[in-house]
């Protein structure tokens, strides 16, 4: 007991570290003054012990107006930390890459002023969960307590309850933003806020490259949704590579919609029970939105599953395509595989980030915790259960948590914002998910990119995800 008090009394008295500095910057083409800071929100028991640090960045515009929105942001994973959107889309600076689905190579990288942040519109906060980023357990605390569906959006709630605190901020707009499982973060974060009647009501909550719905993209044998949800993004990427021909990608994508909700449904969900007919009818039509062979189609029962797709579609070229971003394309060890040997749309920009996040917290902010920063992967063993039963966990789907908060709040509005060349998150799911029953439709902004996973590495498209968001915010 007398070895343990002084470890105790440490973790009770638990300083944060912090760091600030203050710029001005050009963004939406007005001038702003904003501090950055960088400072770790430490959670606590019920006796006051420190439990986790989680590093927020916030940048804030000067002098400070409580009247300003404030946005609130992450990315997904889980176990990824927020520098994607920070140092790619909507933070102050940001890392120079190349914009055309070229490999990002070795550095240095640019660091740039970013006249795409939203800090016209908005005051900014990127948070880091536990175990991502320099965010991290204190103590003998399990961080697993952290690494979950559920647990990790109520440590997320309450840090953004705590910087409410403590930057006077509880009646400014709010909105709630992630990217990928940042979405499906998102929404259980809603919950976390709104849920109850001690809540935080929200404005927006932006959705990049969203997945609420995980059994609309579940790649399982006999489930046979996915197929139909990745279909149109599979369209569009045959269309760009050549394989297929079209008017336009959303033309494309407007008649591949078309033929999945019909007639492919329509025959996936016959089973073995289809004809002969009917099978070839599909099939061909099939190999025109794929550019795959009919007859490796029926190989795989015209069922293709989007690892062999990712290798097939340019096998006699020797090429493979990305599964975050499919115009980036890679050079397997062979060209006679089943599926790529790595994703060629991740290893083509990570190494930019990576080096940019660690040069910017470091040396330009000052920040310098003796840890690694983990851009993504730090995390694992998550906790995929739901508050609710055997059958909500079955059927991973957080898309109600958002239509209840927006019957509840009639001043909760959604953008969702997909890349077309995104078989992370297709945006067909996305679009599934989000038109159920009992989400209010006239409320939604839906948005869409000519890249894919993450549509700002694609200048153009940065810039068109900051108007698109800015439009957003500046509509409430």
């Amino acid at each position: 007991m007398a070895q343990d008090k002084p470890r105790a009394e440490a973790v009770a008295a638990y300083e944060p570290r912090k760091a600030a500095k203050r710029f001005t910057g050009t963004f939406g083409g007005q001038r702003v003054a904003y501090t950055a800071t960088v400072e770790e929100q430490v959670l606590r028991d019920d006796k006051g012990a420190a439990r986790a640090a989680i590093v927020t960045t916030s940048y804030i515009a000067e002098p400070r107006n409580p009247a300003r929105p404030v946005t609130f942001l992450f990315n997904g994973g889980p176990g990824s930390a927020s520098l994607w959107l920070q140092m790619g889309a909507f933070g102050p600076k940001r890392v120079a890459i190349p914009s055309d689905a070229r490999d990002d190579g070795a550095p240095p990288y640019p660091i740039l002023d970013n006249p795409d942040s939203l800090l016209d519109v908005t005051d900014l906060v990127f948070i880091d969960p536990v175990g991502t980023g320099f965010s991290h357990a204190i103590g003998d605390t399990d961080p697993k307590d952290y690494w979950g569906v559920t647990k990790d959006a109520k440590s997320v709630a309450q840090v953004i309850r705590q910087w409410l605190d403590a930057n006077g901020r509880w009646n400014s707009p709010k909105f709630l933003g992630g990217e990928s499982y940042g979405t499906t973060r998102s929404a259980a974060v809603v919950k976390e806020l709104e849920g109850g009647y001690n809540d935080v009501a929200l404005n927006g909550v932006i959705l990049i490259s969203t997945v609420l719905d995980f059994g609309a993209g579940a790649e399982t044998e006999g489930a046979e949704l996915g197929y139909i949800t990745t279909l149109p993004s599979m369209a569009v990427t045959a269309l760009f590579h050549g394989k297929a021909a079209a008017a336009s990608p959303d033309a494309f994508a407007a008649e591949a919609r078309r033929f999945a909700i019909g007639p492919y449904a329509a025959f996936l969900l016959k089973g073995q029970q289809a004809g002969a007919e009917e099978r070839a009818a599909v099939r061909r039509e099939l190999a025109r939105f794929t550019g795959l062979s009919e007859a490796y189609l029926d190989k795989a029962d015209l069922r293709v599953a989007s690892g062999r797709f990712y290798k097939e579609l340019l096998r006699d070229r020797g090429l493979t395509v990305g599964r975050l971003d499919s115009r980036y394309t890679g050079r397997d060890y062979d060209s006679a595989g089943e599926v790529p040997d790595n994703d060629p749309s991740f290893y083509g920009i990570d190494a930019g980030y990576t080096a940019a996040a660690n040069a910017w917290f470091r040396e330009s902010l000052g920040y310098r915790p003796d840890r690694n920063y983990v851009t993504i992967g730090g995390v694992r063993d998550w906790d995929w259960r739901l508050e609710g039963g055997r059958d909500t966990n079955a059927y991973l789907n957080v898309t109600p948590y958002l239509g209840r908060a927006m019957r509840e709040n009639s001043g909760l509005r959604l953008f969702v914002g997909q890349g077309w060349y995104d078989f992370a998150t297709p945006f067909f799911a996305a679009e599934y998910a989000l038109t159920r029953t009992g989400i209010p439709q006239d409320r939604i902004t839906w948005s869409y990119y000519d890249s894919g996973h993450m549509m700002y590495v694609r200048d153009q498209d940065r810039s068109k995800l900051s108007a698109d968001v800015r439009a957003f915010i500046r509509g409430r």
